[in-house]
């Protein structure tokens, strides 16, 4: 298996992807942002259809669209929370904007290119190149390295926000600097499993590891290892069974992972 480029650009790319979205998602599970994550696979899709209707590289499209949808919502909201009222507001103006370039990809208008928005549907873990699995795998690392340092005080914002306040923690400016991770995180990761599947992939392990501890700390490395099992077990999957998308084995062992925490 390893002696394919292309399995190995895979797991060059998606093993820090798969630790960001773990710790990431284990706090939008507890933060109960899960439909802040969802709107972001919306909007990922919008920001590559952009990308691909104007031309430009794919990773400009999604990190803008993905990033700046999260500030807005968390400005939108109270103290940098995505509620619903606000993810609604600016998922409304997002799609608008993702209909418009559908219509220019559809039309041939600004040298738009449908195969870009199809790899961002479902994903292209196989097809990345040796550059493009290093700078995802540094993109990714990045996201790990900065939410590590923003965990104790988004774990004080978000369990005793008020207190955190009182005390004088900016919890408006963690929060809004969370999303701006969530965003980024979305971006990178619908590369790897698609923006249809990027939710589990987020919220999966973050929901299996809160149900089987209440400790933060070791939930946190629960999701990350669950997240990081899933990728390197669904890339072998698909390897043994060429006819499973990747993307298809990751999210099922994440299934399968969320079902076992619901049994035990």
């Amino acid at each position: 298996m390893f002696a394919h480029e292309a399995v190995r650009n895979a797991l060059i790319a998606g093993t820090p992807i798969a630790l960001a979205s773990g710790l990431i998602g284990w706090f939008v599970v507890v933060r109960s942002e899960v439909f802040a994550g969802d709107a972001l696979s919306h909007v990922a899709f919008t920001g590559a259809v952009a990308a691909a209707a104007i031309a430009i590289d794919l990773r400009v499209g999604l990190f803008a669209a993905c990033i700046g949808a999260a500030l807005l919502i968390a400005l939108a909201g109270v103290r940098g929370r995505a509620d619903d009222v606000a993810i609604g507001i600016v998922l409304t103006g997002i799609l608008g904007l993702g209909v418009l370039s559908l219509h220019l990809l559809a039309s041939g208008g600004l040298g738009g290119n449908g195969t870009i928005a199809a790899q961002t549907l479902f994903g292209s873990l196989y097809s990345l190149s040796r550059s493009q699995a290093l700078l995802g795998a540094a993109i990714g690392a990045a996201i790990v390295i900065a939410a590590a340092l923003l965990a104790r005080p988004l774990l004080f914002a978000s369990l005793q926000g008020e207190v955190a306040r009182a005390q004088g923690l900016p919890v408006g400016l963690i929060g809004a600097s969370f999303m701006a991770l969530l965003g980024a995180d979305v971006a990178e990761a619908a590369q790897a499993v698609g923006a249809l599947l990027l939710l589990g992939l987020l919220a999966g392990p973050g929901g299996a590891a809160a149900r089987l501890t209440a400790r933060p700390f070791v939930g946190m490395a629960l999701a990350c290892t669950i997240a990081l099992a899933a990728l390197w077990g669904g890339v072998a999957i698909s390897y043994g069974v060429p006819s499973i998308p990747p993307a298809t084995a990751i999210i099922a062992i994440v299934a399968l992972a969320h079902l076992g925490s619901l049994m035990a």
